[in-house]
């Protein structure tokens, strides 16, 4: 480590001087103390990926100094559930729960006698639909892990109503299923049992299939790239991604894969792929249309996505000013309701901007986002989170930062167990 920790800093020294930048300048570029940038250089401290980044950009190195930083060690995720094969809670807290979700809009429990119509088994559809798009608001205000288990409950009992209609119905309720299933897994991953999550998506799959849907294979890999991502490998998440950039699938899916595969780019430092990635996923996610009454794949609350992620990346790529632009004009039109896409990207923005050196404005926009993240309670939120946290802690004695602080570290606690 000490060895890797030198060759940066002596390639760091290289490109500095390259670029005509004395230690002083560059430390303002990036926002870093002068003394730690020396110490980086001459292998003294270990260069975060953060810095990496940052130097990165500022030097034009093109990723070179982004893949010679040690990768900064993810926080441990929560292990599977052993009382629970799928890693959801335990099966009477799960019936409870969904007993009162299925009662409240009168539909049918999957135990007992029912009419095997066709007339029944579409009033089945229309109510599970109906309670899936209300699953998912529940999603964006609750802690994960307080919606996966009706989610898990659900995913079963419409594969048992299945049984019990007509052909043309089953298979709807059981695409359905598939989508349930597949959300369950994206909740998972927000509940940090990475595990799970995958378990999920492959019951996903393997429903979704049933039904000769095999499209949802290829969006699986779109999330299963969002987990390599999260575990900082950049590698796996543009290979992963490209296997679903196949012609013959829709536009959204081809879509959200190329956006994935940028997010992946930009990870490895590669500016030029990653903006490629980006308008390619732009021109697609336009031209997708829905030709199907299933839920909508991806996220709903984004009015354009890829102008989304295009800042969510340019943080990756170390251009948090550019970063800081687009995320405060994408922030601005999320809806009042969807607090965990509020956490999501506002965070992201926050870190953005204290990444830029504006720490008096990323600590009040922490401070505002705080009591959002403390309720959705995200895994994945709080790797942001944590960069957001390090990055305001070099400036331990900003009254803004002060002000914050034992709110953030709360708010850090009980989601890094």
């Amino acid at each position: 480590m000490q060895e890797q920790s030198a060759g940066f800093g002596s390639e760091l020294r290289r490109a500095r001087i390259a670029a005509g930048l004395t230690l002083t300048e560059l430390a303002a570029a990036v926002h870093y103390s002068k003394g730690h940038i020396s110490k980086v250089e001459t292998g003294g401290k270990r260069p975060t990926s953060e810095l990496a980044r940052l130097c990165d950009a500022t030097l034009n190195a093109h990723g070179a100094l982004a893949s010679l930083a040690p990768a900064h060690p993810s926080a441990p995720r929560n292990p599977p559930d052993d009382e629970s094969e799928d890693g959801t809670m335990p099966p009477s807290r799960r019936r409870v729960m969904t007993a009162g979700a299925a009662s409240l809009l009168g539909l049918p429990q999957a135990t007992g006698p029912s009419d095997p119509s066709e007339a029944l088994g579409s009033n089945l559809l229309e109510i599970s639909h109906a309670l899936f798009d209300q699953y998912r608001r529940l999603g964006q205000m609750s802690p994960a892990d307080t919606v996966l288990p009706v989610l898990a409950e659900q995913t079963q009992s419409l594969c048992s109503l299945a049984t019990r209609t007509g052909p043309r119905t089953a298979r709807k309720l059981r695409g359905l299923a598939a989508r349930y299933a597949e959300y369950a897994g994206w909740m998972a991953e927000e509940a940090g049992d990475d595990g799970a999550a995958l378990r999920w998506t492959d019951r996903a799959v393997d429903l979704a299939e049933a039904t000769g849907e095999h499209d949802l294979a290829s969006y699986a890999l779109v999330r299963r790239a969002l987990i390599t991502y999260y575990q900082g490998s950049a590698t796996d998440t543009i290979a992963l991604a490209a296997r679903a950039r196949s012609s013959r699938l829709p536009a959204r899916i081809r879509g959200l894969a190329a956006q994935r595969e940028a997010q992946g780019h930009a990870l490895a430092g590669d500016y030029d792929a990653c903006m490629r990635g980006l308008d390619t996923a732009r021109e697609l996610l336009a031209a997708g249309k829905r030709d199907t009454d299933a839920p909508v794949l991806g996220t709903t609350h984004l009015g354009d996505p890829a102008a989304m992620i295009t800042g969510w990346c340019l943080v990756d790529l170390g251009r948090p000013r550019e970063a800081a632009e687009h995320l405060d004009r994408e922030c601005a039109r999320i809806p009042g309701h969807a607090l965990r896409t509020q956490a999501r990207y506002g965070v992201r923005r926050a870190l953005a901007h204290a990444l830029a050196g504006e720490i008096d404005h990323a600590c009040e926009l922490t401070g505002r986002l705080l009591r959002t993240t403390d309720c959705v309670g995200s895994a994945t939120i709080a790797t942001d989170l944590r960069r957001l946290a390090r990055t305001l802690a070099r400036h331990p004695r900003r009254p803004a930062y002060l002000a914050i602080s034992p709110h953030l570290t709360a708010s850090l606690t009980p989601l890094a167990r």
